[in-house]
């Protein structure tokens, strides 16, 4: 049987949107926004350059703090942690206060004595052993621009990150399932009475955003990393950098807001399309070849897609409804999008012997007929 391939560039330029406006012109010192699902980098500025983190530094300050306990556990206060002011919870030396509690306080509402009470417990202690910690962590990531100095984030010489190991660090801390359901609250009770307060201006407002973690010291600037999820697409956007706190969340809401507006919800697969229609010979009508499973989901605006359909020209007979002929393969760039069977969309019996011979008397004296027309 022969094949027939075609190469079709679909229809993904139909949206009203513009397809290749460029993201918005922004203040900050550094971003990146990635599609993590694709791995599509969709705009990013400065990503590998190293700057302050500020208090972003607490995903890893938590990750590697859940590594090492329960949610349960009970963590003693030490007064070094207590002591350390800015963001708090007001932690006191000597109080008892579980790991889940103090992951809500570095989290919500940035306390930098709940990042470090955790960093005390890990590290029996010894800070420097936590750090330590962190760092081998970062390493095991694959964060080759990042280094720490510190479990709470203020300033310190030799503590860096880059745009693009933030989001990679964002990405990791939500697979965790305790992270994702602490980073989504703008409020929380935690024991001693507290009342926390998220400083993610944009949770709740911003339609569709579902975390990450903000930071600000005087070297960092104000900083985001936050995750998006519209149109069917998941996005990660970071900002490094900003000079004020109403700058951060301008920027961010201009790079999200674009970010999504590159994706569309729509079929790319489309059920009971007849993707092309096959010969069976004996004078019969041709076979439509069709997906019988759709595919939808979130496609590009500013990228065509490519459709492939391999499938044969001819059939033998017989032919089934529903037997299988090739499948069509859809892409995006060289990236494979979706893949789904195709089929036949009617039976076709093979004829009798009678049938055969009287098809081919006919063609004869068909052919013949033509010479002399």
């Amino acid at each position: 049987m022969r094949l027939r391939l075609l190469a079709i560039a679909a229809a993904a330029l139909v949206f009203a949107t513009p397809a290749h406006a460029g993201a918005p012109a922004v203040s900050s010192r550094a971003y990146f926004v990635v599609n993590p699902a694709t791995g599509e980098v969709l705009a990013q500025k400065r990503a590998w350059a190293r700057v302050p983190i500020a208090s972003i530094t607490k995903l890893m300050t938590v990750i590697v703090a859940l590594d090492h306990t329960r949610w349960n556990d009970v963590v003693r206060v030490q007064r070094e942690a207590a002591d350390v002011g800015e963001s708090t919870i007001n932690l006191r030396a000597g109080e008892r206060i579980t790991v889940g509690d103090l992951v809500k306080g570095a989290l919500i509402q940035s306390a930098n004595d709940a990042a470090d009470a955790l960093a005390d417990y890990v590290g029996h202690g010894d800070e420097a052993a936590f750090v330590r910690m962190m760092n081998a962590k970062a390493t095991a990531l694959g964060l080759a621009r990042t280094h720490f100095a510190r479990p709470d984030g203020l300033d310190a010489s030799n503590h860096y990150s880059t745009a693009l190991d933030v989001t990679r660090l964002a990405e990791t801390a939500m697979r965790d399932p305790r992270i994702r359901a602490v980073v989504r609250q703008r409020t929380a009770s935690i024991s001693g009475g507290r009342r926390l307060h998220t400083w993610n201006d944009l949770l709740g407002v911003f339609g569709g955003l579902y975390g990450v973690k903000t930071g600000h010291t005087s070297a960092a600037g104000w900083c985001e990393v936050a995750a998006v999820r519209r149109n069917g697409a998941t996005l990660y956007t970071t900002v490094l950098g900003n000079a004020t706190r109403s700058q951060r969340n301008a920027d961010l809401a201009a790079l999200l807001r674009w970010g999504v507006s590159r994706y569309r919800q729509a079929w790319v697969v489309q059920p009971r399309r007849v993707y092309l229609k096959a010969t069976v010979g004996y004078g019969k009508a041709d076979v439509p070849i069709v997906a019988v499973r759709g595919a939808a989901g979130p496609v590009r605006i500013d990228r065509p897609l490519v459709e492939r359909v391999v499938a044969p020209a001819a059939l033998s007979l017989p032919v089934t409804r529903g037997q299988r002929v090739g499948e069509v393969r859809v892409y995006s760039g060289k990236r494979l999008v979706a893949r789904r069977a195709l089929v036949a969309e009617r039976s076709i019996a093979r004829p009798g012997l009678g049938g055969r011979v009287g098809f081919y008397v006919s063609r004869t004296f068909h052919n013949i007929g033509s010479w002399f027309s």
